[in-house]
């Protein structure tokens, strides 16, 4: 499991299957987008992709190869994430009213 400010990305069984890619032109594989800053937590690897799930707030990161790669964000530490399949989770916090993404 790995942990980026409010990005948590966990590793998994699932496929990718009939998911689409959601490859962002300026940053590459986006996990995430700062809603207030627009500081963007990605990957510029060619060997990272990400999937939109249907119905879903999480993404599906795909790291091919064997080497890792790097997840940058302007404010956070650079982390190297191994190739594999994983989960990517905003985190979320609960108010009395709703269970919101928090924002960075």
């Amino acid at each position: 499991m790995y942990r980026q400010g409010d990005i948590l990305i966990l590793p998994t069984r699932r496929t990718k299957r009939g998911a689409p890619e959601a490859r962002h032109p300026q940053h590459g594989a986006l996990l995430a987008l700062g809603d207030s800053t627009q500081h963007a937590h990605a990957i510029h690897s060619k060997r990272a992709t990400i999937f939109a799930i249907e119905g879903e707030a999480d993404r599906l990161l795909v790291i091919d190869g064997v080497k890792p790669v790097q997840l940058v964000h302007d404010e956070h530490s650079t982390i190297s994430i191994p190739a594999g399949t994983y989960l990517v989770r905003r985190q979320r916090e609960y108010t009395p009213t709703e269970l919101r993404t928090v924002a960075d």
